[in-house]
């Protein structure tokens, strides 16, 4: 259920190994490298981590882009794993029909402060870095009824790295975490109190989403990833008559580079809180709680 294999060598720190990538999303090449290494990065900072070194993957499909549409790719994920004081040091590309770009990513982590996901504990809150919605923005892309401004704000939020986040979950305690990525927000809940052998409680309202999300889904904006991941966690959840079906599916929207979900004691929300706002998270939501219930099993209430 880790976001990252952990290797403990018996001296020093651990080392976190990850690889992930991704088709595109957006048509700009910059842009869409710079996405793809954020979310390749993202799994090293949700184990408490930090990215050091990493190998480019990349399919490209010579004989429909130029080089130069390449070219651009590895920049936007070079600029991007600058920031975050990891090197681009190599990596492979192939001939692919599909374009796809990612990331093998190799970080340090303190083995005293690690962010394994068995560590949630009952009572402990759950809290969001970043709003969800960004798989409905993928869609509405693809069919070009999303709006300039909202497509820079999605871009804005996938493009931004969780090492604040983790910088914030860190210095408040937290005792777990986890990206919220392609499994959606209901999907990698359930995945992080499984693996803790509890269950969680997840209050729907206080969710936050992107400003757009909700009328794109209304007009059919959901991509199958996100009716795929609803489907994944219907055996083990229990709505609220009052969460509807979209925003049953909202919560369950395939997110890429999404926020970090943290696990902290009560006690230390508040701590939590300030420390994501001062690290300048785009959200710092008290989404939900751990519970006594079998492992992984979910409650989502309207408010």
């Amino acid at each position: 259920m880790e976001d990252a294999a952990l290797l403990r060598p018996g001296a020093g720190p651990n080392l976190a190994f990850t690889v992930d990538f991704i088709t595109p999303i957006v048509d700009d090449p910059e842009a869409f490298g710079a996405i793809a290494a954020a979310n390749s990065l993202s799994d090293v900072y949700a184990m408490g981590g930090e990215p050091q070194v990493a190998l480019a993957i990349c399919g490209f499909p010579r004989d429909e882009l130029e080089l130069d549409v390449l070219s651009r790719i590895f920049r936007g994920g070079r600029d991007k794993a600058a920031e975050a004081g990891c090197a681009v040091v190599g990596g492979h590309t192939v001939m692919d029909p599909e374009l796809k770009y990612g990331l093998c990513v190799l970080g340090s982590v303190d083995p005293d402060h690690a962010l394994s996901q068995d560590g949630a504990r009952v009572g402990d809150r759950l809290v969001l870095s970043k709003p969800i919605g960004s798989g409905i923005a993928a869609q509405a892309i693809k069919s070009d009824q999303l709006a300039p401004r909202d497509l820079e704000s999605v871009v804005h939020a996938m493009s931004m790295l969780n090492k604040g986040a983790r910088d914030a979950a860190l210095a408040a305690g937290a005792t777990a975490a986890t990206d919220v990525t392609g499994f959606g927000l209901l999907g990698h809940t359930h995945n992080l109190v499984l693996a803790a052998g509890h269950g969680a409680r997840l209050r729907a309202r206080e969710v936050p989403v992107f400003e757009f999300a909700r009328p794109l889904a209304e007009r059919g904006q959901i991509p199958g990833g996100s009716k795929k991941n609803l489907a994944y966690v219907e055996h083990c959840t229990r709505f609220d008559d009052r969460v509807g079906e979209v925003e049953r599916l909202i919560l369950s929207d395939a997110q890429t580079s999404g926020g970090l979900l943290i696990a902290v004691p009560p006690e230390r929300e508040p701590l939590l809180l300030a420390e994501l706002e001062q690290q300048g998270a785009l959200a710092r939501a008290v989404v939900g709680e751990v519970i006594e219930a079998e492992a992984g099993h979910l409650e989502v209430t309207s408010r």
